[in-house]
């Protein structure tokens, strides 16, 4: 049975946020500021929807203790500021309430280039819209540039961070997806819009040193529309290509529309 205080809010159509007013988040800030190797990475990277490995066995059951960033994160669980999952051995931020602590926890104290990333990110979504392609590039790079102690690309995997982290504000009207079953491979990364977002659903390709051209043909050739099997309406089709024997960490971006 529901709680009658959830039935009451369903009753009266009004409802909000109440968890992240039951703990300050100055206390999340003391665990993920601590100067631990690796904790940044994790926390960033979690921050843009990735999960992250933990190993909780060197917890010592207390809140003072901690010897590797393994431990502030297995505290995090425990406290409920990560979810985590026995099978595969990661742990990932819950939910959007959740995200809001975090991204308030590093508003300041060397977050400045990541706060960066988010506050962009509107932008970003805006001229994803637009179809302008040559701000999009321009976006990412200043995100990879001033991110790049921690987001250091080698393949399609890590370019999907820097456009997670790039795109934060966009998780406001869209649920976002990567590697979603579609056709005949995997779409790197999906856009599906929420329900009453009048907005293009956006599949995106990432490409490391090869061209715009070949995400966007890839995208025909494998059918990645079909990932998104229950939407029909206008879409956005973006290639996104990382040039890393180019100056400036060079970008490039091609934007197609294609209607289901």
């Amino acid at each position: 049975m529901l709680p009658k205080s959830v039935v009451s809010a369903m009753l009266r159509k009004r409802f909000d946020s109440y968890w992240n007013f039951t703990e300050t988040y100055d206390a999340l800030k003391g665990y993920i500021c601590m100067n631990m190797g690796g904790l940044r990475d994790s926390v960033i990277r979690m921050i843009s929807g990735e999960e992250v490995c933990v190993d909780t066995t060197s917890f010592q059951n207390d809140m003072t203790t901690f010897q590797s960033a393994h431990d502030v994160l297995t505290l995090l669980i425990y406290l409920g500021y990560l979810t985590y999952d026995f099978e595969t051995k990661k742990a990932r931020i819950p939910n959007d309430e959740v995200a809001v602590e975090y991204v308030k926890s590093i508003k300041d104290g060397g977050w400045e280039h990541v706060m960066n990333a988010i506050n962009s990110s509107k932008e970003l979504l805006q001229a994803t819209l637009a179809m302008d392609a040559g701000r999009v590039a321009e976006i990412l790079e200043e995100v990879h540039a001033d991110n790049t102690s921690i987001l250091q690309y080698n393949d399609e995997n890590a370019i999907s961070c820097v456009i997670s982290l790039a795109y934060y504000t966009a998780r406001k009207d869209y649920a976002i997806y990567r590697e979603l079953p579609a056709g005949t491979g995997y779409a790197d990364v999906a856009f599906v819009p929420r329900q009453k977002a009048v907005l293009p659903a956006i599949i995106v390709e990432l490409k490391y040193d090869k061209s715009v051209d070949a995400a966007i043909a890839q995208i025909y050739d494998r059918k990645y529309m079909e990932c998104l099997k229950d939407y029909s309406g206008r879409m956005l089709l973006v290639g996104v290509n990382y040039d890393k024997n180019s100056t400036g960490k060079k970008h490039t971006c091609a934007i197609e529309e294609w209607t289901k």
